[in-house]
């Protein structure tokens, strides 16, 4: 499994010089790409065009086309949300006694209405649109003062630092170190240093000591040693060296504390070996904490915890440690256990709907609250430690816990809909 792991590095003006070559040479591909040229000769273009190297082109490329990818991938679902949310706009306007409030309703839904045709028209015609530097801070230029810049020169370097604030450096199971435009490699103090070659036309290469990761420096190192020239045989029977070992790809971004490096590597996940025999152990995600109950191989609840995930008012920094530290709480409790972790497969489209209709105060709370990252960060820390991670369907967990499980056990609601969701796993491995 491709795990990534991060850490803060000492700032270096060649990395601001980098990023910028970057990003301009990411801008300038994706224009090209959607005028139609060829992929081989735009490679031939941009390698002497922006002075950089055949590998550092193909880094640009596959980070460019995964975001492309992901946009068309998302925009069907965006498409259904969009759909949802109007439906449930205009049915709230019916219920409106306040003509302002109405107005404004009507406002919002002529404007979701707009938004809903430009994502259709450019669905079916497989069009991309991509802001480099984000659409937030393009809009900012419009009304300077209120988004907190003194003057038009103020805004425009803020925009042009956010499109300028990383790279990312493709790693390859064939090159050393796994890499071709970064190595690592371990110092004697047990440091890493990273030795980053930087395009032709910018100079040769710079060495970033210190390297250490709280989290993942054994694997990384382990990648690093498994990197080795193995003896092997052409097609026409001559001997040569070949390189094999651990692809290893570098991110490297800016924010408002410096430069973060994040490292990207496959893995061997954990043998995953199903307890459920024993029971196993249910998750309700809420929009302000996880309600969790264990479960024996009976049914019969035997334990129940409440994990505290204050995700508004957060940073995203803040948001994804508490996340992390509660589904590592949690695959922990069901490695200890020998139990599966059983979830719903939620409809994230549909939570994101509800947000039309809810009260402010539980807009704040849906709308801070990561299902989808809090899920896959539940799968992550379980296959981490050999935990089996089951899902089932969400029907009617909610209202069978409130009305069989919570009065009985003397237990929330939340923590009787993780009972039955733990029981509704067990039934499906029977």
């Amino acid at each position: 499994m491709i795990l990534t792991y991060q850490t803060r590095i000492a700032s270096h003006p060649a990395l601001d010089t980098y990023a910028e070559r970057y990003g301009r040479v990411e801008r300038s591909l994706f224009a090209a790409m959607q005028a139609g040229r060829l992929m081989n000769e735009l490679k031939r273009d941009f390698l002497k065009r922006f002075g950089i190297t055949a590998r550092q082109f193909n880094a640009v490329r596959v980070a460019l086309e995964g975001k492309i990818d992901s946009i068309k991938a998302r925009r069907p679902d965006l498409i259904a949300q969009a759909q949802t949310r109007i439906k449930k706009a205009q049915k709230v306007i019916g219920k409106l006694r306040d003509p302002v409030k109405t107005h404004q309703k009507k406002r919002r839904i002529a404007t979701m209405q707009a938004r809903l045709a430009a994502m259709m028209a450019d669905e079916e015609v497989g069009a991309v649109r991509l802001c480099f530097g984000s659409r937030k801070l393009f809009r900012a230029q419009f009304d300077l003062a209120a988004n907190g810049y003194a003057s038009l020169n103020n805004w425009r370097a803020a925009w042009q630092s956010s499109r300028s604030d990383q790279f990312f450096l493709l790693g390859s199971g064939d090159e050393t170190a796994g890499n071709q435009t970064c190595q690592a490699r371990l110092a004697e103090n047990g440091t890493l240093e990273l030795v980053l070659r930087m395009p032709d036309a910018l100079g040769k290469s710079i060495t970033l000591p210190g390297v250490r990761f709280a989290y993942g420096q054994a694997q990384i190192e382990a990648a690093l040693r498994s990197s080795q020239t193995i003896n092997a045989t052409t097609k026409a029977g001559k001997a040569i060296g070949k390189r094999t070992g651990t692809a290893i790809s570098y991110r490297f971004r800016r924010d408002r504390k410096g430069w973060r490096v994040f490292v990207s590597l496959d893995v061997p996940q954990a043998p995953t070996v199903s307890y459920a025999a024993l029971g196993a152990i249910g998750v309700d995600l809420n929009a302000d904490h996880l309600a969790v109950a264990e479960a024996d191989r009976f049914g019969n609840l035997i334990d129940f915890a409440r994990i505290d995930v204050p995700a508004y008012g957060k940073t995203p920094d803040q948001t994804k440690a508490l996340i992390g530290d509660a589904a590592v709480a949690i695959a922990a409790r069901a490695a200890a256990a020998h139990k599966p972790v059983v979830v719903e497969a939620l409809d994230f489209a549909k939570k994101k709907a509800e947000l039309e209709g809810a009260s402010r105060r539980q807009a704040r709370m849906l709308s801070s609250f990561a299902y989808g990252r809090t899920l896959a960060g539940i799968k992550a820390a379980c296959a981490r430690v050999g935990v089996e991670v089951i899902e089932v369907n969400p029907a009617y967990t909610s209202v069978i816990g409130a009305v069989n499980y919570a009065q009985a056990h003397g237990i929330s609601v939340h923590l009787a809909a993780a009972f039955a969701i733990a029981r509704r796993g067990l039934l499906t491995l029977l």
